[in-house]
């Protein structure tokens, strides 16, 4: 995996729930941050995409998740996110979060690519861009 598939984050407090463990929710925006921060780092701007003459945007369709250690307060923790499929209008992402190199939490994320909302073939400068979050 490229190093632009790599971000990461503190929790916080506010990320907790009574138990003092990440709340399980919250992993859907630690997720969702490095799928952004992934596509950031290749160059792809969302905002322009979707601000086009012709909106295109990338649209969870399906997500499963594997909880399988709790993530603490304070932890440090890094989202590492990878390409496994790349269709001609759906991504497969692979994502997983982990502390000190144990995997705290995977997630398997179909993606597709929509323009004026509905699935589109992506251009192929921008299927360019996402080789680079491929898996080696």
């Amino acid at each position: 995996m490229t190093s632009s598939g790599r971000l990461t984050l503190r929790i916080y407090y506010e990320d907790t729930d009574f138990s003092g463990f990440v709340y399980h929710a919250r992993y859907l925006h630690f997720f969702e941050r490095g799928r952004t921060e992934a596509l950031r780092a290749t160059g792809i701007d969302q905002r322009a995409m979707f601000e086009a003459s012709e909106p295109s945007s990338f649209v969870v369709r399906r997500m499963a998740i594997d909880y399988r250690s709790p993530a603490r307060m304070d932890d440090l923790v890094a989202v590492e996110t990878s390409i496994s499929s790349l269709g001609a209008a759906s991504i497969t992402m692979d994502q997983l979060i982990t502390r000190d190199g144990i995997v705290l939490c995977a997630a398997k994320v179909e993606i597709a690519h929509l323009t004026t909302g509905k699935p589109r073939k992506m251009a192929a400068d921008l299927r360019l861009k996402l080789l680079a979050l491929t898996k080696d």
